[in-house]
């Protein structure tokens, strides 16, 4: 139930998607899945390559009437799926693992095309942790024991429902990663689900909905529908949806709030984050110097758990910033989702810049004299020497850049650390045993690493505080989101004497 994303290797070639499987062409068009069946309606809308800017293919936009028609069909097979046992739902847990695992090639291929990540990423991380979400939680809710209590002649015991009807928003940066860590859950607890990807990511979800009914799946439990966010916002105020579950800006998280508030809808939210790593002067500096490289540019910064603010121990602050940049001059810049969001990372480096930051390495964009040059990159960029007030230090960036500033105490650096409006993630570099505990567990964060980063156990809850979210994942934290209980109690009459 573990999961560890690799430390970067060497330079990342990316190659054309031919190259790996097979042409994915610009005339595929995705149809929505709704009821067992392959819908075709709506407006199609392009599909980028973020490596080079072409576009890869096509999916329609899901309209109000597409909207409607998948939350009716998710209704129409909410009763029966939630009456199933939870043993069975678990087995068809596993079967969709399995089914994953027999379309793994064809998974890659989609989330390559579609996020330009590196291929080695792609094969021992995104889909594999799609695979173990599946059976993780398959364990997890067969074997989770219900609670009872006992006063004297009272017998009180708790049952739980599921919530009906689970709108599932995902993401492009994770999209099939995240997208199974919420279905996984919410299927097993007997909720069914119409799940809206990105814009900019449908691809893996694609292959998933054939993968649904290449198993059998009962015809409704998984819908899945495409467009932009309009489409989104007509999933989420739908009368007939029960819960939201959203991970992405908490911008638009503040949208679905204000739109379920009057139904009492709840929600679960996985947030933006601007998190800190915390590097004392008694750390093993090899080992902070690897996992700072891969905490601020795994992904091209693109995890909403990468590290944006490094906070160095005064005392080795000056040899930290000069092996990070140089360090960080060896990664293999990852493309951007999008062209609008590279010039919004652009942006920032411009803005830190103004600011009157040092820039120790990249701000810019780099050039490969090869199809890449059409994509969306930008590079690797460390920089130092700004206000912990600076808009470059308060706003969640999303890129694959780190500020990194001195500390002269540890109160200083939990001050620092803490100073932000979010509190996802942070990471904590020490070899000192009594100061990883006591550092630890007083950081204003969800997740707390020492000596590494995203290592994860599936059990463990997962999400932030303050502005990077409301409510966890993970584990039981999970199905007790995707479920409501209820208390029965019963007076036990005491025999005569």
């Amino acid at each position: 139930m573990r999961s560890k994303a690799p430390f970067p290797g060497p330079p990342v070639v990316h190659r054309p998607h031919s190259d790996l499987y097979r042409e994915i062409e610009e005339s595929v068009v995705l149809t929505h899945f709704i009821g067992g069946l392959p819908v075709a309606a709506g407006n199609p809308f392009p599909v980028h390559d973020p490596v080079t800017g072409a576009v890869v293919r096509q999916a329609h936009e899901a309209d109000p009437e597409v909207v409607d028609r998948a939350v009716r069909a998710a209704r129409e097979a909410a009763r029966d799926w939630a009456a199933m046992p939870v043993g069975e739902r678990a087995g068809w847990m596993r079967r969709l693992a399995e089914g994953i695992e027999s379309r793994f090639d064809d998974l890659v291929a989609a989330e390559i095309a579609d996020t330009g990540k590196p291929f080695d990423q792609t094969r021992t991380l995104d889909i594999p942790r799609g695979i173990a979400n599946f059976r993780a939680f398959a364990e997890i809710a067969a074997q989770r024991p219900d609670d009872a209590f006992h006063l004297s002649g009272v017998l009180s015991y708790t049952v739980r429902r599921p919530l009906g009807v689970v709108a599932v928003i995902v993401p492009w940066n994770l999209p099939f990663l995240l997208m199974t860590w919420k279905l996984a859950p919410a299927l097993v607890a007997g909720n069914t689900v119409v799940v809206k990807p990105s814009e900019s990511t449908p691809g893996s979800a694609a292959v998933f909905a054939e993968i649904c009914a290449e198993a059998g799946l009962p015809p409704g439990v998984v819908n899945i529908i495409f467009g932009y966010g309009a489409s989104g916002q007509l999933l989420v105020e739908h009368p007939d949806v029960d819960g939201v579950t959203f991970t992405g800006s908490t911008r638009t998280a503040t949208t679905i709030m204000k739109t379920v508030a009057d139904r009492v809808k709840p929600i679960s939210f996985e947030l933006g984050g601007k998190n800190a790593g915390l590097v004392f002067d008694d750390c093993d500096l090899d080992r902070a110097i690897d996992g700072a490289v891969q905490s601020v540019f795994t992904n091209g910064g693109q995890v909403c758990l990468c590290t944006e603010r490094l906070y160095v121990h005064r005392s080795i602050f000056e040899e930290f910033c000069a092996r990070l940049a140089s360090r960080a001059q060896e990664v293999e810049p990852q493309p951007m989702i999008s062209l609008e969001h590279r010039e919004k990372v652009l942006s920032y480096y411009a803005l830190a810049r103004s600011e009157g930051a040092k820039v120790l390495t990249g701000g810019g964009v780099p050039a490969f004299n090869d199809h890449r040059d059409s994509g969306y990159f930008v590079e690797p960029t460390v920089v130092t020497g700004l206000s912990e007030w600076s808009r470059f230090n308060r706003e969640e960036i999303f890129g694959p850049v780190c500020h990194v500033a001195p500390f002269d105490s540890e109160t200083e650096a939990i001050d620092l650390a803490n100073s932000s409006d979010y509190g996802l993630a942070a990471t904590l570099w020490t070899t000192g045993l009594d100061r990883a505990h006591r550092v630890a567990q007083r950081l204003e964060a969800g997740l707390v690493w020492v000596n590494t980063w995203y290592l994860r156990d599936l059990r463990t809850p997962f999400g932030g505080v303050k502005l990077s979210g409301i409510g966890r994942e993970g584990g039981i934290q999970s199905l007790d989101f995707y479920s409501e209980p209820t208390t029965v109690t019963i007076k036990l009459e005491q025999p005569d004497a």
